[in-house]
């Protein structure tokens, strides 16, 4: 089981944290502190999984992690789960993340957060794998941006009516109403 997903930049600036289990803040940030300084003194030719440390779980959990460009993308998993389908899910992820944003870069991560998490609850849901085809992933994201441009029509409609009503300059058409003289006698 996956229990927690850490993407940080090369300073240590975390990008993306994902726990699946609770944490309070303060060991949330202990975990991510300790994780940098775990993955970043290592060599790049060195295996690519490690040992948690003692905040994550102990022995039982390893940090499995990949380094593209200024990101470090790193996995805390338990004994269940392969090292080798886990790196493969972190190129998966990586892949989609890419495809999804045309080159994907740090911004991305940083200012599209929404859809970087919907991407990876897409991947992984509540530490369990869900989906490891990259084609089938970009199906639902496209699916979904196409229910949220559905939705911004929707809510773009008053707008819309009320622009419609202020270009029919209503003042001036009830003015030009012509209507019948009624001359009525009254008698009480």
């Amino acid at each position: 089981m996956i229990k927690g997903i850490l993407v940080f930049n090369n300073s240590a600036k975390p990008r993306l944290i994902k726990f699946y289990e609770h944490y309070p803040e303060e060991i949330q940030q202990q975990i991510v502190r300790e994780t940098f300084l775990l993955v970043s003194k290592r060599d790049e030719n060195v295996c690519n999984f490690l040992e948690s440390g003692s905040l994550i779980g102990g022995n039982d959990y390893r940090l499995i992690y990949r380094h593209y460009a200024t990101l470090y993308f790193i996995f805390c998993v338990d004994s269940s789960e392969s090292e080798l389908g886990i790196l493969d899910l972190i190129q998966v992820f990586v892949e989609t993340l890419d495809k999804c944003f045309e080159n994907v870069c740090e911004l991305d991560l940083i200012f599209h957060v929404d859809k970087v998490h919907y991407i990876l609850q897409e991947l992984c849901l509540g530490g369990m794998v869900l989906e490891t085809n990259m084609n089938e992933i970009i199906a639902r994201i496209d699916e979904q941006s196409k229910l949220e441009k559905q939705e911004a029509g929707i809510t773009a409609a008053p707008a819309k009516a009320m622009t419609a009503l202020k270009e029919m300059n209503l003042p001036q058409k009830i003015k030009d109403i012509k209507l019948p003289d009624l001359n009525l006698n009254l008698r009480f």
